[in-house]
């Protein structure tokens, strides 16, 4: 262990976590049912995307493996400029920008694009990576109430400048939708930018998996969407989808683009792919919602137990014994799914819970065989 006064303060922090019981530390897992993935379709471990990957690749050779520089200089090819027309197309949008990650996307577009004098309104569930962009904006940030349009209206009184309303239409911890529609209409009156990160809608919502702002019909109501690839899509990566203009000024102005290695080949390739099977993956998709809604409606009938939301794969699990969680998230691994306990600063206190993800995948044995795991648990 180092003994430079810095290592003993660090250690000091790291100690009042794991006596507050939210000590974070990496963990491997093999052989458990996954409840846990964000590989919600199954496309991470598909065998047909990867053998579409391997018979798509060959056509990439004259490619180096990696992008060799920040698009802006080297490491810009054909491959992005077809990829991005075939994401803007995909989601009825004018125009695509890929980046490295879906936190990178959030970042880049939300500390390039509200300027000083503007103001942003965000719901207070939304992600990490939203908050971290808008600490880089100039602008003035606030957040409003969780899905609470009545809070977003009496907030929009006192606004300047710019006004801009960020949402995710599918929240990644309680897994309720946002209210987007009223979100939209909210912003049509007030001429305000409605940004949505649908890191959790796409491959699941729209009818070729384009979306919740697609399957609502909301593409002209929306400024911007940010896709996540690391999900339902099984890849990597991330786009920022809207008009043209925007994707120019993001070319011109979003550090996190600018100054940052493009993305490998063999990425670009994955997610080609991907976007090739999702229109086919209907009975994928609501075969993860039915199998999601079966284990709710047991997972309702346990003593002790709440769970919610009722029309997502994304599920919330409260015990009445908060303070067991993680002993319960371990009983659970032990009897061989993959669960895992959701615990402060990542959700606020008072909210822990274990998080469930339900797949396309997962069987309904393997629901059964859950729900009788947290009954014993609990």
């Amino acid at each position: 262990m180092s003994h430079h006064p810095l290592s003993y303060k660090l250690q000091q922090k790291l100690t009042e976590r794991k006596e507050q019981g939210n000590l974070r530390a990496l963990k491997t897992t093999s052989g458990l049912v996954d409840f846990c993935s964000n590989d919600y379709l199954g496309l991470a471990r598909s065998e047909r995307l990867r053998e579409l990957i391997r018979a798509e690749e060959h056509k990439y050779k004259h490619l180096p493996l990696g992008a060799t520089g920040s698009r802006l200089l080297s490491g810009n090819h054909l491959l992005f400029e077809e990829l991005e027309s075939t994401i803007a197309g995909f989601h009825q949008a004018e125009a695509a920008l890929l980046f490295n990650s879906g936190y990178t996307a959030n970042i880049g577009l939300l500390s390039a694009l509200p300027q000083r004098g503007d103001t942003v309104f965000y719901d207070e569930a939304s992600h990490a990576s939203m908050k971290d962009g808008l600490r880089l904006s100039f602008a003035k940030a606030f957040p409003f109430r969780h899905n609470s349009v009545a809070d977003l209206q009496q907030k929009l009184k006192h606004a300047a400048g710019q006004v801009y309303v960020l949402a995710e239409s599918v929240y990644s911890m309680d897994g309720d939708q946002a209210p987007l529609e009223e979100l939209a209409q909210v912003c049509n009156e007030h001429q305000a930018a409605l940004i949505v990160d649908e890191a959790h809608a796409v491959g699941l919502y729209g009818a070729e998996g384009e979306g919740l702002v697609s399957a609502l019909g909301l593409q002209q109501d929306v400024f911007a969407r940010v896709l996540t690839y690391g999900k339902a899509l099984g890849s990597h990566g991330a786009a920022v989808v809207g008009p043209n203009v925007l994707r120019d000024f993001l070319i011109n102005y979003s550090r996190a683009f600018i100054y940052t290695t493009g993305l490998p080949t063999h990425a670009l390739v994955s997610l080609k792919c991907a976007y090739v099977l999702l229109p086919d993956l209907a009975e994928e998709r609501e075969r993860a919602k039915k199998l999601a809604h079966q284990l709710y409606l047991k997972l309702n009938t346990l003593e002790g137990i709440r769970c919610s939301p009722e029309n997502s794969v994304i599920l919330s699990v409260f015990p009445q014994q908060p303070q067991r969680l993680k002993e319960l998230a371990a009983a659970l691994q032990q009897d061989g799914f993959d669960v895992r306990p959701v615990l402060s600063p990542t959700v606020p206190q008072g909210t822990e819970r274990l998080r469930i993800i339900v797949h396309a995948f997962n069987t309904e044995q393997e629901i059964e065989g859950l729900v009788k795991a947290i009954a014993k648990g609990t």
